[in-house]
């Protein structure tokens, strides 16, 4: 696993190597100068030392020199910290964009097993924790190594005994680290996991607050919520507890080394044998250490930022490993909207979903002619959504099935097919945003005049002119303040608008009644094809023709007519039918 993570790391870094190798070489020139400045303060201390009197205009030469030396090396590593953490917020905008266009290739059946909120949490905090590895993480790392690599040679060269005196205590450090890795990045993963919780249930809650309170039921969403916030809460003491063990040790560690330096260095000076260790040594020692001590405690952060990375990227590949369901096929053709007559032909069609036993289209069969309008009817189950999902190819249907102007859907462009078709399904979902705009949310470059066309035709401009706003009304998010009747006709508008050879309506008027969506049928445009999936039989009766399912089967293919006189299961429908009418 680790090896693999750190595969995806090298992956996410590639395309700003040379931000990195800018940023390093910056951040390995301010830490030359940060190692030079005390060996100058050593020979300015010794030099000052066998001066007789103090002479000032000596001592501001090398005063002097350090602030030049200082600010010069304060503005290089200001250049690295840009650059490198510049790295960090390119891959930030570079996952989030990845990983939402790879969402939007993603079928259906992932966001219904995978909750909106941990998709949401995984594309803000998991990506922010990378931003931090590649960014705060990476600088720390790139450092620590400069300071050891340039810092320990430098007190080797002044005293090699007190330098390995002074970092004997760093092995206990490096152990401490290590003793701590598992048991943070085990914290850290559960943290996030009950974070996603926590979103998941608080933006289900958003979506149905008007259902929570119909129903008096903020009591227990505040109980559910409380739950799993203590859980979140649990989870961040734990990590929190070890965190406040871990880092005030580790800078507690580092720290003797300081004084280990000073009482050992100390005796070295006061030792009258002593002819080689000055008082400058000593100082530029214990600068040297102090040098030290900062990158060793930061370890704990870098680990923990590490670990926190490690659980991300293991979330965020879980979404950009999982492919397509439906793609294009090496060999798929373009089709030219213009030239389609909207014919659909279905030759022994079947599907099963995965685990399911039965199949939910059995060899079905038939085919519906340009511009001709055709109810598919059935109970509950019969397969009538799974036949429009397979022509959307929002299921994938095997090779030689469906046909549109007879060439196979699994052979076109997957973009030309979904130009060519308008869906609407019966939950007909609406942006927080004005009526306007959700009408012409396929083609936004629309008229006005061609916006308010269309809603007429769907029969919602009358409701749309009562408005306050008329059609600048906000509707709140999923369209939140309108009925179910009005979100359905405002989506129809938006599928009228984008002018498709041929619509597909999936129990898309059902929260209407029986005159209006009579009257809708009946003015929809005569040159498109129209596939109306409905349990509405009043509105189906005025259809070209009627395809009954039972089962994933095609019973029986006719006019209202003739099933009506030969289908004893669309009689019963229709018996079931006027007795509901009857008692309105």
């Amino acid at each position: 696993m680790a090896r693999s993570q750190f595969q995806n790391l090298q992956n996410y870094l590639r395309p700003y190597w040379g931000d990195l190798a800018i940023g390093t070489i910056a951040l390995l020139l301010a830490n030359m100068l940060g190692t030079y400045i005390p060996w100058l303060i050593r020979g300015s201390v010794d030099d000052i030392g066998k001066l007789q009197a103090v002479d000032i205009n000596h001592l501001m030469q090398y005063v002097w020199l350090i602030v030049g030396l200082s600010s010069l090396m304060w503005v290089i590593r200001m250049a690295s910290r840009v650059w490198i953490f510049g790295i960090g917020r390119k891959i930030e905008y570079s996952l989030k964009q990845q990983i939402f266009e790879h969402l939007l290739k993603l079928p259906p059946s992932y966001f219904a097993n995978n909750s909106a909120g941990e998709t949401i949490s995984i594309v803000t905090s998991d990506v922010e924790n990378i931003r931090r590895l590649m960014g705060f993480a990476l600088l720390s790392i790139i450092n620590s190594v400069f300071v050891y690599g340039l810092t320990l040679p430098a007190m080797i060269l002044i005293d090699p005994m007190l330098t390995l005196l002074s970092i004997s205590v760093y092995p206990i450090m490096l152990a401490i680290v290590q003793r701590f890795s598992g048991q943070l990045r085990d914290e850290q993963l559960e943290v996030q996991e009950e974070l996603s919780k926590v979103s998941s249930l608080l933006q289900e809650d958003l979506n149905g607050m008007a259902l929570i309170k119909t129903y008096a039921q903020e009591g227990n969403e505040r109980a559910a919520f409380g739950k799993l916030n203590d859980r979140l809460l649990d989870a961040n003491l734990r990590m929190a507890r070890s965190r406040n063990i871990l880092f005030p040790l580790l800078g507690g560690i580092a720290s003797v080394s300081f004084l280990v330096l000073i009482w050992f260095g100390g005796e070295k000076l006061a030792n009258p044998a002593n002819t080689t260790f000055k008082i400058g040594d000593l100082l530029t020692l214990i600068i040297y250490v102090e040098r030290l001590i900062f990158p060793t405690a930061i370890l704990g952060f870098v680990m923990v930022t590490y670990q926190r990375g490690l659980v991300s990227i293991a979330r965020i590949q879980g979404i950009l490993d999982m492919p397509p369901a439906i793609i294009d096929a090496p060999d798929a053709i373009a089709i030219d909207k213009e030239k389609v007559t909207g014919k659909i032909e279905a030759r022994d069609l079947s599907f099963t979903f995965p685990d399911a036993e039965q199949p939910a289209l059995n060899h079905v069969s038939f085919t519906i002619y340009p511009s001709e309008t055709v109810a598919i009817l059935g109970t509950i189950g019969s397969g009538k959504s799974t036949l429009a999902n397979a022509i959307m190819r929002l299921v994938e249907v095997g090779s030689d099935q469906i046909f549109i102007d007879g060439v196979d859907i699994t052979k076109m462009q997957i973009a030309d097919l979904r130009e060519i078709i308008s869906f609407v399904p019966q939950d007909s979902f609406l942006f927080s945003a004005t009526m306007r705009d959700n009408i012409r949310y396929g083609k936004p470059q629309a008229f006005d005049h061609e916006v308010e066309n269309f809603a007429n035709q769907a029969r919602i401009e009358q409701e749309i002119l009562k408005f306050p706003q008329k059609y600048d009304t906000l509707v709140g998010e999923r369209g939140i303040t309108l009925s179910g009747g009005q979100r359905q006709r405002t989506a129809l508008a938006r599928a009228l608008l984008v002018d498709t050879p041929i619509l597909v309506l999936d129990d898309a008027l059902s929260s209407v009644d029986n005159q209006t969506a009579t009257g809708i049928l009946s003015n929809l445009p005569q040159n498109k094809t129209v596939l109306f999936i409905t349990h509405n039989l009043s509105a189906a009766s005025t259809c070209d023709r009627l395809i009954l399912m039972d089962a994933g089967k095609i019973v029986q293919v006719g006019t209202h007519a003739e099933l009506l006189a030969e289908s004893q299961l669309y009689q019963k429908l229709w018996n079931q039918h006027k007795l509901e009418a009857s008692l309105i």
